[in-house]
């Protein structure tokens, strides 16, 4: 029988989406995966890399050109002065997250994050026997209370867990806001484990900013990001954490026992990607806010509230203004009434109640797509004025 701590977690908002967007036909705005390859060299690389026998167990902390690459893309981009020896790859940001937590945390100490919150977050810290602390993003900015963030600190606090720019609101935290969690963060002893998966997708204007770029931050900060999402190749699952060696031996210790390695021909190939030119970078972020721009259009013309997105895949609605008043019972009505899916904020919140008309849809898809969603989308008032 399954332990009572992990009971809420036998499924994924994401998994069961999906496969009623398969089962219907819909068009899916649920799951955050793009629906074109990553750039031509990267796949090349890895096919070379599969026939030319890189199929065998990559060395334990990654493989060296990988982790040399992460290091030199955190200086090229971020400034930071990250040694090679002190990153680990590991499968996917998930698995990064989940072994941070797993090599930091004791049964009962406290983590801090932010909700609505990527929902490995909490299953994560249930794995971990550790307690969950969420402090309240809410619309229209999705900004935090400094109050209430300061009093989600106490002495058992051992981890903040951060995710800027963030799943699911699209917000990205200001330096101003990092600098808070930073100080409450050094005031209470806590490690600061930052998902930093979305860097190179902000849009409009906004600054992503590393958290260890702050004063007196590098020392009390893990670092993690992927290959997946800045690659368009999420099913790769190749991602990294870097920080101080004693913190990265931490996340070591509890990763080995996971997945032990993974991914040897597709480390090479992304560390060869990472040095792609500026161009590459920049492309992908207008790109993005390009599709964000369509598809906000069209959810504002179905009648939804659409909260600004500074970043992410993702932009987040209020269903409200369409009479509605249960997002999750919208979602799964959704696909029948017009063939679009998408994901309810609420699953995303230890308060069901923060997030209950809010809805996520997913922007990183093909423009003709997402074209036809928003034909779809403007049925919507019709739709449910039709359905009991």
């Amino acid at each position: 029988m399954l332990v009572e701590r992990m009971q809420p977690f036998t499924s994924t908002i994401f998994a069961e989406m999906s496969a009623l967007a398969l089962r219907t036909g819909a068009i899916n705005l649920g799951q955050g995966f793009p629906d074109t390859n990553g750039p031509p060299s990267l796949l090349a690389d890895a096919a070379a890399n599969i026939t030319g026998g890189v199929n065998q167990y990559p060395p334990g902390p990654g493989v060296p050109a990988l982790r040399a690459a992460v290091a030199e893309h955190q200086s090229r981009f971020h400034g930071l002065s990250v040694d090679p020896d002190d990153v680990l790859v590991t499968t996917g940001a998930t698995e990064a997250i989940a072994a941070a937590v797993l090599g930091l945390c004791e049964p009962g100490d406290e983590v801090v994050t932010f909700q609505p919150f990527y929902d490995s977050y909490a299953a994560t810290v249930a794995l971990a026997g550790a307690v969950l602390k969420a402090v309240p993003l809410r619309p229209p900015s999705f900004g935090f209370d400094p109050s209430e963030l300061r009093a989600a600190f106490s002495a058992r606090t051992r981890v903040v867990l951060l995710n800027t720019p963030h799943n699911p609101t699209g917000a990205v935290f200001t330096a101003v806001q990092l600098a808070e969690i930073g100080e409450l963060a050094a005031e209470f002893g806590a490690v600061v484990v930052a998902d930093e998966v979305y860097e190179h997708m902000v849009f409009s204007g906004a600054v992503h900013t590393p958290i260890a770029t702050l004063p007196g931050m590098a020392e009390r900060t893990l670092t993690i990001s992927s290959a997946g999402k800045t690659f368009s190749v999420t099913g790769w699952k190749v991602g990294w954490v870097h920080g101080p060696s004693e913190l990265v031996a931490a996340v070591r210790a509890a990763k080995q026992f996971l997945t032990y390695v993974s991914g040897a021909p597709f480390q090479p190939a992304i560390a060869a990607a990472l040095a792609l030119p500026d161009s590459f970078y920049t492309d992908l972020a207008s790109g993005l806010q390009g599709k964000r721009d369509l598809l906000s259009d069209g959810l504002r013309a179905a009648g939804l509230t659409v909260y600004p997105s500074a970043g992410t895949y993702f932009v987040v609605t209020d269903v409200a203004p369409l009479g509605v008043t249960d997002g999750a019972d919208f979602c799964w009505r959704l696909p029948e009434l017009i063939g679009v899916a998408a994901v309810p904020v609420s699953v995303f919140c230890t308060d069901p109640e923060l997030g209950r008309t809010l809805v996520r849809f997913a922007f990183c898809k093909r423009d003709e797509v997402l074209t036809e969603a928003v034909s779809r989308l403007a049925g919507l008032r019709a739709a449910l004025g039709s359905t009991p």
